[in-house]
């Protein structure tokens, strides 16, 4: 199994592209949304207000992040994007959240809506936002920070679908709850998209065991090398959303030279980058010098 991990770098024009994209849709449909008295195009435009603000965060973050490691952060700044991918899901979680109550009370005294003007802007907004989302698309599947960004934006696309819809159903037949009942949905739909950020995110910052890697596997790997007893003390966990660490202890079954005990744990490392795509390795190596050989050491 082999989890090969490149460091892509994501394309920063596209993001400054679709920073303004969104700043002007963002604006757009708040005007439009006030004029038609419209609360799931208000609705839309508080969430490519989030959008941008996403977006603009995950540049920063980038750009932060490839900073040099120094000798107070020696992992570097790189936790820096899966922060900004937290905030990002939490914030936007909020927002829908605050939305349910707007439509609620939309549903116990509906008002009179616009359907045209809030079809026009609606229009404008779903092209911006297929364009966002065609520029993030490529980087977002090899990066948390900017995946959190495009989900924010596909979120939004769907939503101007269900916003152009409904806006046709209120300018022929007058049904004003549609509105609520579409703020509801995008709400829904925003949070779906969210919730694997937030628990992904979640589990980065806690340093949990990566999915992908089964510890099992790897130690049975390991331990086919014939100059070894057991591997013990494994840890391994993600500094960020591609860069996978891993440190372990390596008890050998004899006392051997310095030279030879080196070229072991190059062999071990080999495995370890070719089989697992682990890069970031760290092997103690020892000879009966450990009183707990748990696999997991539990301190």
């Amino acid at each position: 199994m082999n989890l090969s991990h490149h460091h892509n770098e994501p394309n920063k024009r596209n993001l400054l592209i679709s920073i303004f994209l969104n700043a002007g849709i963002t604006l757009a449909e708040f005007i439009g949304g006030i004029l038609s008295n419209s609360l799931a195009l208000i609705s839309d435009a508080v969430h490519n207000l989030s959008d941008t603000m996403a977006i603009v965060i995950s540049y920063f973050a980038m750009r932060i992040g490839k900073k040099d490691s120094t000798s107070k952060n020696t992992f570097g700044f790189k936790r820096v994007e899966i922060l900004a991918a937290l905030f990002n899901a939490v914030v936007l979680i909020a927002i829908s959240v605050y939305l349910f109550y707007e439509a609620y009370k939309r549903f116990v005294n509906p008002e009179p809506i616009q359907g045209k003007t809030m079809f026009i802007v609606a229009t404008i907004g779903l092209f911006g936002n297929l364009i966002s989302v065609l520029l993030l698309h490529k980087d977002s599947s090899h990066n948390l920070n900017v995946k959190a960004a495009y989900l924010h934006l596909l979120g939004d696309t769907l939503s101007s679908i269900g916003v152009i819809a409904g806006s046709i159903v209120i300018y022929f037949w007058h049904i004003y709850w549609i509105d609520p009942l579409l703020t509801i949905l995008i709400g829904l739909v925003i949070i779906n998209a969210t919730w694997s950020i937030l628990k992904e995110t979640v589990e980065i910052l806690m340093q949990a065991s990566p999915a992908a890697l089964n510890l099992t596997e790897i130690k049975k790997e390991l331990e086919k090398h014939p100059d070894l007893k057991d591997i013990h003390h494994i840890h391994a966990w993600r500094l960020s959303d591609n860069i996978i660490h891993f440190q372990c202890h390596a008890y050998v079954n004899k006392n051997l030279p310095i030279n030879e005990i080196d070229k072991i744990r190059i062999e071990l490392e080999s495995i370890l980058h070719k089989e697992f795509g682990i890069n970031h390795i760290t092997i103690q190596m020892e000879l009966d010098s450990c009183l707990d050989k748990t696999t997991i050491n539990k301190d």
